[in-house]
């Protein structure tokens, strides 16, 4: 824990001296930042761009075990080059960096370590309909399901092809793609037998101030484990439908409903998903917005019946989406959170949230994040409550060029946890930042 505190507390000197001199009092105008690095578009065909994010983290109970505490930071360096000779041709590539020090529990492993590598690099071709070939990061939707999920310092890539269409009633995506295994010692190669094909539709010009997006996604892997034992080919289909849009009497609201099917070997998948929230903002020189949300995921009723129930949340970007500590991911999960963000002036942004988890089958198990398995009871002798969440963060957006967030979840074990692990509380603080040194004016925050 002295470990812990050092570390945290350098984090928050460092963020000090920038933020409080920067920040607005309420309702007055937002000063112009001053520019802090220099402009990368160099020739009216080429730009380049520099990135360097920090974070300082830690935690306390990890696993759940009294004494497994741990403090670190992280970097993580981005240089790219875009070359475009005409409008409707792009090429991309982009190296990245990624590095962990300090760290003493559970080593530095992915994803927090991936030495200099090759992240991105693809041709762009078109416009009303483009082509991209090549090493991307893909993101559909909230990225509940496909996304680059950037919150990690060592984040996702494919390798493949995506071709999109514009019409007057949305965008029309294809993919065909293979996830990037990232190695620290080799060069990040694609492949293995893992497949994804889907399409992805954005209609926002069907209903007034509505979105709707239906996808369908083909999922195929090699040497899954079967319920009854040995390995074999994982083959899935995720059909689903996302529905944002805006209410009357400034509500909002966004859901998904999602189905699986398919095999493994003699295994069949019978999956599905759910997400729904509902929040309003209120007139005020904060901007309030408050909301509610509930997820549901399936699990499996018995780990050896032949039939798979999990939920597979595929490639998301799962930072926050279920509680800022990451300990909680989108497979067999009930999860409900009542939040409220607030942005007390332009350049500042503050949210909260308390969450409570249930498991949606007592003889399944807990999954991070990641997707991890955490700890199960296969007998479901262990209880269904999982735990609630209280976590807090805050983002200082200077400019386009440099960000600070801060943040720190607190999540107590329920009955479950409590018999199948320690049960001891977790704590996760952490301080991040993103400085752009050279590049163009950015159009929204980055994290």
């Amino acid at each position: 824990m002295p470990r812990l505190s050092r570390l945290l507390l350098v984090a928050v000197v460092l963020a000090a001296p920038v933020s409080p001199a920067r920040a607005q009092s309420p309702g007055s105008e937002p000063a112009a930042p001053v520019p802090l690095g220099g402009d990368g578009a160099l020739t009216s065909w080429l730009l380049v761009r520099g990135e360097l994010r920090t974070r300082v983290e830690g935690f306390t109970s990890g696993g759940y075990t009294d004494g497994n505490d741990d403090a670190y930071w992280m970097d993580r360096w981005r240089f790219s080059a875009t070359v475009h000779p005409r409008a409707s041709m792009q090429f991309f590539v982009q190296a990245q960096d990624s590095r962990a020090f300090q760290k003493t529990a559970g080593g530095m492993a992915l994803p927090l370590r991936n030495t200099l590598d090759l992240h991105q690099g693809y041709a762009q071709f078109g416009s009303t309909t483009m082509v991209r070939a090549g090493r991307q990061e893909v993101t559909f939707g909230e990225q509940r399901l496909i996304g680059s999920s950037t919150w990690l310092n060592a984040p996702r890539a494919f390798d493949g092809v995506r071709v999109s269409h514009k019409t007057s009633i949305g965008q029309f995506d294809a993919v065909a793609l293979s996830v990037v295994v990232n190695d620290p010692e080799e060069f990040d190669k694609s492949g293995h037998g893992n497949a994804l094909y889907g399409t992805y539709e954005s209609l926002t010009g069907v209903v007034p101030r509505q979105a709707i997006e239906p996808y369908f996604f083909w999922r195929s892997s090699t040497n899954v484990a079967e319920e009854l034992g040995g390995t074999a080919a994982l083959h899935q289909s995720t059909i689903g439908v996302r529905m944002a849009g805006a209410l009357p009497s400034a509500f909002d609201y966004s859901g998904d409903i999602v189905l699986q099917r398919g095999s493994v070997g003699a295994d069949t998948v019978k999956a599905w998903a759910g997400h729904g929230v509902v929040g309003r903002t209120f007139s005020s020189p904060v901007k309030p917005r408050v909301f509610g949300e509930f997820n549901h995921a399936s699990g499996d009723a018995n780990p050896v019946d032949g039939t798979r129930g999990t939920f597979d949340q595929l490639y998301p970007s799962g930072h926050d989406k279920y509680g800022l500590a990451d300990q909680v991911g989108w497979r067999n999960i009930n999860h409900a959170r009542v939040a409220v963000d607030i942005k007390p002036t332009p350049k500042w942004l503050v949210s909260g949230g308390y969450h409570n988890f249930w498991l949606a089958s007592a003889t399944d198990g807990l999954y991070n994040s990641g997707g991890t398995l955490v700890a199960r009871s296969a007998a479901g002798t262990a209880g269904t409550y999982v735990g609630w969440e209280v976590d807090v963060q805050a983002a200082f957006i200077y400019s386009p060029q440099l960000q600070v967030y801060a943040g720190y979840a607190r999540f107590v074990p329920g009955e479950f946890l409590q018999n199948t692990t320690g049960g001891h509380t977790y704590n996760y603080p952490f301080v991040t930042a993103t400085y752009v040194f050279a590049g163009e004016s950015l159009t929204k925050p980055t994290k």
